[in-house]
């Protein structure tokens, strides 16, 4: 004998909210990998990532936050995309620090940094006689992975980086030990954990700390 069909209706789970516009609040311009909220405050929303309950930018482009449903995004401002060349000023994260080179994830190049670069379908790489325009004898006190970088495009076939100017080098760092972020110390010569008091070294760019512009 057959058994009776279940003709109640199919348990439905809530939808998630939709974002109204006039909700949003505009928060700061951000590249990959940097800290947006934590899973505590918001929710994850498109263009973001969450690790180990911190939600990190997966996108290059402008943080907005709806408090009403506490979900945060990253939206690019333009989806014109940009092509990149030699000369060019680019934001990127350090992904691999070697012996010989520190690989590059590329976010955006200066002035257009809102904008999907579409002939960037490798990493970059800073070679070690690239980084400084002195003798580099250990590339792990320069660059670390997650660090975010500005610099200037030398060779487009072979995707190579300089740092050596100035301007160019590390604007953000994080702490090895804790990550939480680095800050000058008084000498602005060395980076400083305000966390763990952790002391660490870079190819820090001029404007270390001051954003991106």
């Amino acid at each position: 004998m057959r058994g009776k069909r279940d003709t109640r209706p199919s348990p439905r789970f809530p939808e998630e909210p939709k974002v109204r516009e006039e909700d949003l609040e505009k928060g700061a311009f951000v590249l990959p990998g940097e800290l947006v909220g934590t899973t505590e405050e918001f929710r994850a929303g498109e263009g973001t990532t969450v690790i180990t309950g911190d939600i990190y930018s997966s996108a290059t482009g402008y943080v907005y936050i709806d408090r009403k449903s506490r979900i945060v995004t990253v939206r690019p401002s333009t989806n014109t995309p940009n092509i990149m060349k030699v000369g060019d000023i680019i934001f990127g994260k350090i992904t691999d620090v070697r012996e010989s080179g520190a690989m590059v994830e590329f976010a955006g190049i200066e002035g257009k940094a809102d904008r999907k670069i579409v002939n960037a379908t490798r990493l970059g790489d800073i070679h070690v006689s690239n980084v400084r325009d002195s003798y580099v004898k250990r590339l792990a006190n320069e660059f670390r992975p997650l660090d975010i970088v500005r610099a200037r495009v030398i060779d487009l076939d072979r995707l190579r980086l300089t740092t050596a100017e100035n301007s160019l080098g590390v604007m953000k760092a994080y702490c090895s030990n804790c990550k939480g972020e680095l800050v000058l110390d008084k000498d602005r010569k060395k980076l400083k954990c305000p966390v763990c008091d952790r002391t660490e070294t870079r190819k820090l760019a001029v404007d270390y700390g001051k954003g991106i512009k």
